[in-house]
Protein backbone atom coordinates (compact mmCIF):
# COMPACT_ATOMS: atom_id res chain seq x y z
CA UNK A 1 0.00 0.00 0.00
CA UNK A 2 1.32 3.35 -1.01
CA UNK A 3 0.98 6.08 0.93
CA UNK A 4 1.23 10.12 0.22
CA UNK A 5 2.65 10.77 -3.44
CA UNK A 6 5.49 13.07 -4.73
CA UNK A 7 4.55 16.11 -1.80
CA UNK A 8 5.68 13.54 1.14
CA UNK A 9 8.42 12.38 -0.37
CA UNK A 10 9.88 15.43 -0.64
CA UNK A 11 8.57 16.48 3.13
CA UNK A 12 10.66 12.81 4.39
CA UNK A 13 13.38 13.39 1.80
CA UNK A 14 13.76 16.42 3.54
CA UNK A 15 13.34 15.57 7.23
CA UNK A 16 16.04 12.47 6.79
CA UNK A 17 18.84 14.47 5.28
CA UNK A 18 18.45 16.79 8.31
CA UNK A 19 18.14 13.97 10.49
CA UNK A 20 21.77 13.01 8.96
CA UNK A 21 23.35 16.21 9.05
CA UNK A 22 22.23 16.83 12.58
CA UNK A 23 23.58 13.39 13.39
CA UNK A 24 27.27 14.01 12.23
CA UNK A 25 27.20 17.71 13.65
CA UNK A 26 30.02 19.13 15.69
CA UNK A 27 28.05 20.38 18.27
CA UNK A 28 24.82 18.12 18.13
CA UNK A 29 25.76 14.99 16.53
CA UNK A 30 26.91 13.43 20.08
CA UNK A 31 23.45 13.87 21.74
CA UNK A 32 21.54 12.96 18.35
CA UNK A 33 23.21 9.57 17.96
CA UNK A 34 22.55 8.45 21.48
CA UNK A 35 19.28 7.56 20.27
CA UNK A 36 19.43 7.79 16.13
CA UNK A 37 21.22 6.02 13.85
CA UNK A 38 21.77 6.27 10.07
CA UNK A 39 21.18 2.77 8.52
CA UNK A 40 22.61 1.80 4.79
CA UNK A 41 21.27 -0.96 2.94
CA UNK A 42 20.77 -2.24 -0.62
CA UNK A 43 17.29 -2.53 -1.95
CA UNK A 44 15.90 -5.91 -2.72
CA UNK A 45 14.72 -5.66 -5.71
CA UNK A 46 15.93 -2.06 -7.42
CA UNK A 47 19.64 -3.21 -6.14
CA UNK A 48 20.19 0.88 -5.59
CA UNK A 49 21.83 1.71 -2.06
CA UNK A 50 19.97 3.76 0.31
CA UNK A 51 20.28 5.56 3.75
CA UNK A 52 18.02 6.23 6.21
CA UNK A 53 18.33 7.90 10.11
CA UNK A 54 16.13 5.66 12.59
CA UNK A 55 15.70 5.07 16.23
CA UNK A 56 17.45 2.56 17.63
CA UNK A 57 18.10 1.33 21.11
CA UNK A 58 21.42 -1.56 21.43
CA UNK A 59 22.55 -3.82 23.90
CA UNK A 60 25.81 -5.37 23.54
CA UNK A 61 25.99 -6.46 19.67
CA UNK A 62 22.12 -6.28 19.27
CA UNK A 63 20.70 -3.46 17.68
CA UNK A 64 16.64 -3.05 17.71
CA UNK A 65 15.00 -0.19 15.58
CA UNK A 66 11.25 -0.11 16.35
CA UNK A 67 9.44 1.23 12.91
CA UNK A 68 6.97 3.61 13.73
CA UNK A 69 4.16 3.39 11.04
CA UNK A 70 4.90 0.38 9.26
CA UNK A 71 2.55 0.66 6.75
CA UNK A 72 3.26 3.98 5.57
CA UNK A 73 7.18 2.50 5.00
CA UNK A 74 9.04 0.32 2.81
CA UNK A 75 12.02 -0.06 4.39
CA UNK A 76 12.11 -2.82 6.94
CA UNK A 77 10.18 -4.75 4.17
CA UNK A 78 14.01 -5.70 2.78
CA UNK A 79 14.44 -7.37 6.07
CA UNK A 80 11.61 -9.27 6.23
CA UNK A 81 11.53 -13.34 5.84
CA UNK A 82 16.15 -14.74 6.08
CA UNK A 83 16.59 -10.49 6.34
CA UNK A 84 19.64 -9.12 4.69
CA UNK A 85 22.97 -7.16 5.51
CA UNK A 86 22.86 -3.73 6.77
CA UNK A 87 25.22 -0.97 7.84
CA UNK A 88 24.71 1.32 11.03
CA UNK A 89 26.67 4.23 12.08
CA UNK A 90 27.53 3.75 15.57
CA UNK A 91 29.76 5.32 18.12
CA UNK A 92 30.96 7.22 14.45
CA UNK A 93 32.17 3.94 12.95
CA UNK A 94 29.77 2.03 10.29
CA UNK A 95 29.30 -1.21 12.05
CA UNK A 96 27.89 -4.29 9.61
CA UNK A 97 24.80 -6.48 10.32
CA UNK A 98 22.41 -9.10 9.98
CA UNK A 99 18.88 -7.59 9.84
CA UNK A 100 15.54 -9.44 10.45
CA UNK A 101 12.37 -7.52 10.36
CA UNK A 102 9.41 -9.49 12.30
CA UNK A 103 5.52 -7.81 12.76
CA UNK A 104 3.96 -8.53 15.72
CA UNK A 105 0.27 -9.78 16.33
CA UNK A 106 -0.93 -5.89 16.78
CA UNK A 107 0.94 -4.72 13.54
CA UNK A 108 4.17 -3.34 15.29
CA UNK A 109 7.37 -4.07 13.01
CA UNK A 110 10.82 -4.40 14.69
CA UNK A 111 13.73 -4.87 13.09
CA UNK A 112 16.53 -6.30 14.74
CA UNK A 113 20.17 -6.33 13.59
CA UNK A 114 22.80 -8.54 14.86
CA UNK A 115 26.23 -7.09 14.43
CA UNK A 116 28.87 -8.98 12.88
CA UNK A 117 31.79 -7.16 13.01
Amino acid sequence: MRVGGARTERVVGGFNAWMIALSRSPRWGRPVRKHFTVITYTGRRSGRTFTAPVGYRRKGDTVTIGVHVPNAKNWWRNFTGEGGPITLELDETPREGHAIARRDEKGRVTVTVQLTD
